[in-house]
């Protein structure tokens, strides 16, 4: 049995998800952890002692600049800081991997894709949802022909109550918006994905705040968030059409009055549909309306997929399943959500 190639990762960022991601890169064969970098002592000095991370920085461009060998840079920062993170390591000469959203816009997007490409190097993004079991099960009905032509997908990330109370998930300026871009990316990704990625042309959306910037004196399950610096949306919800003329609904939320949070997307076609969260495929069949459910779909963790498919791409020369161009779209998407919201009007999305 041969040797797995060896394969060095730096962190840009190593707070909570960079921790995950450490977990996950540790346990595969020839990944070492070389080196991070983060504003927060407390933060690195925390992944450095779990990981034995022999090189930590305070500033990012430091760690860029250093003469020891760095494959891949995984960017684990707030979105304001993944499109300068990841274009720097781009230049630098390594692979990245960022987390999700890609940036706070389709422009930054857009730049970091170009800098890929100018570097030769690979850039994923951490779309781990895609990679679930759920979504493979709709994909491949959809790639079959079972559904027929996909006219219509609904998206949902609602909470009734969870606000974040930790990081600047409220902070517009270091995270571009609120739910839709730090939840609802989520579902609108793996929905996306599974309908074959078709280009976004046009959207309109709304967009709502008026609970989160103040206090709140009811239970839930996150309290005391920063309502004093809160800036973004509780609720979002926005239409999407395809050039395929499939059309998506967008409905996410820190804060709704809904019975239940609710996160998973529904899939209608000529043919068939299906529902993620249950895995319920509806069609009809034999003169009759029928309901199925996969005797079995497959167990894996999904999050150890992604990280593994990063070092698998990197590494080893494999067809990238989450790729740049994948993420520009879904930016698209998520600014246009935005753009119709401040315009009150439908919007364009460029190509």
């Amino acid at each position: 049995m041969s040797t797995p190639k060896s394969f060095k990762v730096a962190f840009i960022g190593s707070g909570a998800i960079a921790l995950t991601h450490m977990k996950y890169l540790s346990e595969i064969p020839g990944v070492k952890i070389v080196a991070a970098a983060d504003v927060s002592r407390d933060a690195l000095e925390k992944a450095r002692t779990a990981y034995a991370i022999p090189n930590v920085y305070s500033d990012w461009n430091d760690l860029l600049t250093t003469e020891f060998a760095i494959d891949a840079v995984d960017v684990c920062t707030p979105n304001a800081l993944h499109a300068p993170a990841a274009i720097a390591a781009l230049h630098a000469g390594h692979h990245v991997m960022v987390e999700k959203p890609m940036a706070m816009n389709a422009t930054e997007a857009k730049a970091m894709l170009d800098a890929s490409k100018k570097a030769g190097k690979h850039l994923i993004v951490g779309f781990q949802h895609r990679f679930e079991p759920r979504t493979k099960l709709i994909r491949d009905q959809i790639q079959s022909g079972d559904f027929g032509k996909i006219l219509y997908v609904r998206c949902q990330a609602l909470r009734r109550r969870g606000i974040p109370n930790w990081g600047v998930f409220g902070r517009k300026e270091l995270q571009g918006g609120g739910p839709m871009i730090d939840i609802g990316v989520h579902v609108i990704e793996m929905a996306h994905y599974a309908i074959g990625s078709p280009r976004p042309i046009t959207a309109t959306g709304n967009t709502w705040t008026y609970l989160g910037n103040y206090p709140s004196h009811v239970q839930s399950q996150w309290p005391g968030w920063d309502h004093k610096t809160y800036n973004v949306e509780d609720l979002a919800v926005g239409m999407i059409r395809f050039d395929t003329g499939t059309m998506m609904t967008i409905e996410a939320s820190f804060v709704a009055h809904i019975e239940k949070d609710i996160w998973s997307f529904q899939v209608m076609g000529t043919k068939g549909g299906a529902v993620w969260d249950t895995s319920q495929i509806f069609m009809d069949h034999g003169g009759y309306m029928m309901n199925a459910t996969p005797a079995f779909l497959g167990h894996w963790d999904h999050f150890q997929y992604k990280m593994r498919h990063f070092v698998d791409v990197c590494r080893d020369g494999r067809e990238s399943e989450a790729p740049a161009e994948h993420g520009l779209m879904v930016q698209k998407m998520l600014d246009g959500v935005y753009a119709s919201a401040a315009a009150g009007r439908e919007v364009r999305i460029d190509e």
